[in-house]
């Protein structure tokens, strides 16, 4: 079986630069995943004719926006930085398509701390009535139709074969950003993911109709969360251990299926487009990657993106559970931004042969000469074994 070898590229390493595009075909990739909706990132671009570090202050949009397709509360921002271009995908796009890369739409629908400042009725709310501005809640019908329209917007205006959805679900309390002082609590992975617990109006409603008390869950998790932070009692490993299992599994099901929902209504504008889902086989996990049972996830899903970032052996050993798991396929996401980056042709090989059939290089725009070559030493794994 052939392996498709992609790297990841935002739309500012490409427009203003004419030798953008050559350059990652060159990494010997065939696939970009260009950013066509994403949240407020601060990134080098050692490559381009024009500038060096781009400070994009809030989420933006990167395709055209046209404004009559926005009805609801929640509106995208274009970005104001970099060079001006009212169109940065379609112009990266086409740049991309000059190459002869095939470029996939990356796509993040519900973080955004711009809009969630505006609209904090519409995040994620923790058992203390804590906003997280950054994450929009998906289980909030503003957001679910806010999200649709972003694919929706992508799908209509450009032709591109597969969307790679990103924070499909929640993110929760862990974010990086605002020169972050959580870490001394030494909150236990638990304790994290009980504060990433949302219990908004909406996630109240779902809850409750899977037979939970919010007003219960609530003050159990702050009992948890204060009994870690303040006497350094631990939660549990996990919610379950926490929460009690039942109640654990309740929340995951809400979880799964408002998870399932958006990704299914988002099957309707993509138009037979593949779609590629950034996920983890962990249902309690928050974040960018949603947390799911990927051997029970129901909707129509193309591939699942797994983050294989961090130790190798953990990398491996989760592609290898996830192949086992579920016949839709794998897509490794390999990072060459860590230490170790010389090591990443030797994984490459072996998440090929563990069960991926994919492989996305993160990142074509921000890696150093030395790192860009791992990528292009990675690439040359063409086939595996079936």
């Amino acid at each position: 079986m052939k392996i498709r070898h992609g790297a990841f590229a935002y739309t500012w390493d490409l427009v203003g630069d004419p030798a953008a595009a050559e350059r990652i075909a060159g990494l010997g990739v065939s696939t970009v995943t260009l950013q066509a909706a994403y949240h407020s990132v601060r990134a080098t671009t050692p490559w381009h004719p024009h500038h060096r570090i781009v400070q994009a202050d809030h989420a933006a949009a990167y395709f055209r926006l046209r404004p009559d397709r926005w009805r609801g509360r929640l509106k995208p921002y274009p970005p104001s930085w970099g060079v001006p271009d009212e169109d940065r995908f379609g112009t990266a796009l086409a740049a991309l398509a000059g190459a002869g890369l095939r470029a996939e739409a990356w796509i993040v629908l519900t973080h955004s701390s711009v809009l969630g400042r505006e609209a904090p009725d519409l995040t994620v709310r923790n058992a203390y009535g804590e906003s997280y501005p950054y994450a929009l809640c998906p289980a909030q019908p503003a957001v679910h139709d806010y999200a649709l329209t972003l694919v929706s917007e992508v799908c209509e205006q450009y032709d591109v074969p597969a969307l790679m959805l990103e924070a499909c679900g929640w993110l929760g309390a862990e974010h990086a950003g605002h020169h972050e002082k959580t870490s001394g609590a030494h909150l236990s992975a638990c304790g994290r993911a009980l504060l990433s617990l949302c219990l908004c109006p909406a996630c109240r409603s779902g809850l409750a109709e899977r037979g939970l008390d919010a007003e219960e869950l609530a003050r159990d998790v702050r009992a948890a969360v204060d009994g870690e932070l303040q006497r350094g009692v631990p939660a549990g490993e996990s919610l379950g251990d926490a929460l009690g299992h039942e109640r654990a599994q309740a929340i995951y099901d809400h979880r799964g299926g408002v998870i399932a929902g958006l990704v299914r209504a988002a099957a309707a504008p993509a138009g037979g487009r593949e779609l590629l889902l950034m996920a983890t086989d962990d249902p309690q996990v928050t974040g960018p990657d949603v947390g799911i049972d990927l051997a029970s996830f129901d909707a129509p899903v193309d591939a699942y993106v797994l983050k294989c970032w961090g130790p190798e052996e953990a990398a491996l050993a989760q592609v290898k559970a996830a192949a086992s798991r579920t016949e839709v396929p794998i897509v490794a996401n390999l990072t060459v931004l860590e230490d170790g980056h010389a090591r990443i042709p030797a994984l490459a090989a072996d998440l090929i042969a563990g069960g991926a059939r994919q492989l996305r290089y993160y990142h074509a725009g921000l890696g150093s000469p030395a790192r860009l070559a791992s990528v292009r030493a990675a690439a040359r794994v063409k086939e595996r074994q079936c």
